[in-house]
């Protein structure tokens, strides 16, 4: 069985009789209908993609509720398109894992046409052309929130973002998509919404960003026309919705693999890119999923509500985004990959099985996050946070590990802890009373030393400050206290934890937390049966 023998009916009939699911719409058709009338481009070809935006897509093709496919862009790992994709005639199988133990696998084909944003031949031409037809009317983008920051390591990108259109070529994903806005401007300055799509805090106020600033120093240069500035910033004519996304895609996983052999499937290997992308033909995922974005579409929408995503105000997209990212997911998701880490844990799952582990995340959401939480209206947070705690961290065939989501820790603190600290201060409360926060964070200095429990040194997770925080720690050894006052350099840091740890009066009881974490082999089981039980 192979995703290209969707093409013939053989083909067809031995996925259904193996509990495949396939599509039934003219996959031909559409993409004649996509070609030649384009509705949506997505930049970033990750397995997010595939798993969520795709995946909707195929059953608004299913409803009849839309009638043209995806076209998907690459522009960091151009890898992914030449090997995951193009080989397979952008077909991709979902792998759907439940929590109650059952799989769906359904054939993706939704996506019609990949190309790669960094080639000047076809690719390039065909991308001018996207761009250029009145019918677009929506650019995604799952492309992490690192795709937007567009500064060199000096921090003067002005130069390059000159260069690149002096040249033609674009070094940076951003300068691309600002061209193709300028031949959109070029051939009738048609709207289009510019749809981040990436899980970061007001995401299309960084796209916006990035965009305008390429934009202003064309028009500075003499470059484009200050009117092509006038385009951008005009919502009328350029919007930069904000959205809330949510849904785990690890990367592709052996038991999944094997599970597919087993079908007699063969598309299953696994595909690692120069770049070290982890990917592969089918993608595996976990059944829940939200996708909620403002509702600013100045050329018309895709009805994307009808496959289960939210339209709604911008006002209410943050709310739910603060929900997530502030209490009922992202800090439990860190307390378990930073503690996870400690106790050499290798999935999320075996972690919600540990009894202080599963402890710790539930008091601290239920005790701790949940009085101050923002409650969006459109989803309750209630709901939100049980069908966290009970089906989605503890689905055992969701290979989640604590070490990929310790990834870059210290741009997460702020908001999945710093932002529930500044709640308890407004409102004029004693933050010393807060215990599983301060204990995570303390645990976070603690993961720092890049001890284990057991006293083994491992590597922390990559992270751009973390050279720096682990010299600012170079006096905090394995097993020796920490003086009073000693940590206030780093717990004083507003950039690290949002607001001020001294001046709050939060670090004594860090620092208390943190010796008794590092009390030598041990010490960190011991302290989080302590406190859990308390």
């Amino acid at each position: 069985m192979k995703l290209t023998d969707i093409k013939n009916a053989p083909g067809r009939e031995e996925f259904t009789e193996k509990g495949y699911e396939i599509f039934h719409y003219d996959r031909e058709a559409l993409a004649a209908r996509t070609k030649a009338a384009p509705e949506w481009i997505h930049f970033g070809a990750g397995n997010i993609f595939r798993a969520f935006p795709a995946a909707v897509l195929q059953t608004l093709l299913e409803k009849g509720c839309a009638d043209t496919g995806l076209i998907v862009c690459e522009g960091f790992d151009e890898e992914i398109v030449e090997k995951a994709y193009r080989p397979y005639d952008n077909l991709s199988l979902l792998v759907v894992l439940k929590a109650d133990g059952s799989i769906e696998k359904k054939v993706i084909g939704s996506v019609v046409e990949s190309l790669t944003a960094s080639k000047e031949g076809k690719d390039g031409e065909r991308l001018l052309e996207i761009f250029s037809n009145q019918s677009l009317k929506m650019a995604s983008f799952t492309i992490t929130e690192k795709g937007y920051a567009i500064s060199l390591a000096d921090g003067n990108y002005m130069p390059v973002v000159k260069e690149d259109m002096e040249k033609g070529t674009f070094r940076h994903i951003m300068g691309k998509v600002t061209n193709l806005l300028y031949t959109r401007y070029q051939n009738g300055a048609a709207p289009i919404a510019m749809v981040s799509m990436d899980n970061c805090s007001h995401n299309g106020d960084k796209l916006r960003a990035a965009i305008t600033a390429y934009a202003k120093e064309w028009a500075k240069n003499g470059l484009v026309e200050q009117e092509f500035v006038e385009y951008v910033n005009d919502s009328a004519k350029v919007s930069f919705p904000w959205s809330m996304i949510d849904k785990i895609t690890p990367r592709p996983d052996a038991m999944v693999q094997d599970m597919l052999k087993k079908d007699g499937f063969s598309d299953t290997d696994l595909i690692i890119t120069a770049k070290n992308t982890y990917t592969a033909p089918f993608v595996n995922a976990e059944e829940t999923q939200y996708l909620v974005i403002e509702d600013n579409f100045p050329n018309g929408k895709i009805p994307l509500d009808q496959g289960g995503i939210y339209f709604t105000d911008r006002q209410t997209v943050d709310k739910v985004e603060k929900m997530k990212v502030c209490t009922c997911l992202n800090p439990l998701h860190t307390a378990l990959a930073i503690f996870g880490c400690l106790l050499s844990y290798t999935t999320i799952h075996d972690e919600m099985e540990d009894t202080e582990l599963r402890t710790l995340i539930t008091r601290m959401g239920y005790e701790e996050g949940m009085p101050v939480v923002i409650n969006p209206g459109i989803l309750k947070p209630e709901d939100f946070i049980r069908a966290v705690l009970t089906k989605r961290l503890p689905n055992v065939f969701m290979p989640d590990t604590p070490q990929r989501i310790a990834t870059d820790t210290s741009q997460k603190l702020p908001i999945r802890f710093g932002e529930t600290i500044k709640a308890y201060l407004a409102k004029g409360e004693e933050v010393c009373k807060l215990n599983f926060i301060p204990l995570v964070l303390a645990g976070y200095l603690r993961y720092l030393l890049g001890v284990d429990d057991t006293g083994a040194k491992f590597t922390p997770s990559s992270d751009p400050m973390l050279a720096e925080l682990t010299e600012a720690l170079e006096n905090v050894h394995f097993g020796e206290r920490a003086e009073k006052g000693s940590l206030d350099g780093i717990l004083s840091r507003e950039d690290l934890f949002a607001v001020n740890l001294v001046e709050c009066g939060l670090s004594e009881k860090i620092t208390v937390y943190f010796n008794e974490l590092n009390a030598g082999a041990g010490a960190v089981r011991a302290t989080l049966k302590k406190y859990t039980a308390i």
